[in-house]
């Protein structure tokens, strides 16, 4: 059964640095893309991040523009962790982060595409004031 945790969220001052982690469970970390998406009251959940293989053994990140510069995604095959280490964090931050796995390899088209991930954790709040 695959399952996604993360932790690692929490109340920052504008201006502010988190690192959230999803720890991976029940499946294979080799060919796989993983994504960090968010969701803020009233809002549709949006792609914020996503490291996924090319099938060259190789792992290509992606961002959304709006994290760009300020975000860095990694992850830890041997443990099967994906962080997402948030830098200069702005009150617009602010909502809840999940992390989503996927055995379909991502592009720059898809990845960002919430429909296209099948597992999903169960979310951690991020909370950036002003």
């Amino acid at each position: 059964e695959v399952q996604l945790v993360e932790s690692g969220g929490g109340l920052v001052q504008a201006g502010g640095a988190l690192t959230l982690s999803c720890a991976a469970s029940g499946f294979t970390f080799d060919e796989y893309a993983i994504g960090w998406f968010r969701q803020a009251p009233g809002k549709e959940r949006e792609g914020v991040s996503c490291v996924s293989s090319n099938g060259m053994n190789d792992l290509i990140p992606y961002y959304a523009d709006s994290v760009k510069g300020r975000f860095i995604i990694s992850s830890d095959n041997a443990n099967k962790m994906v962080y997402l280490r948030m830098n200069s964090l702005k009150p617009e931050d602010t909502a809840v982060y999940y992390c989503a796995a996927d055995f379909f390899l991502k592009d720059g088209t898809t990845w960002h595409v919430p429909g296209d991930y099948e597992y999903w954790g169960q979310g951690t709040q991020v909370t950036v004031a002003s």
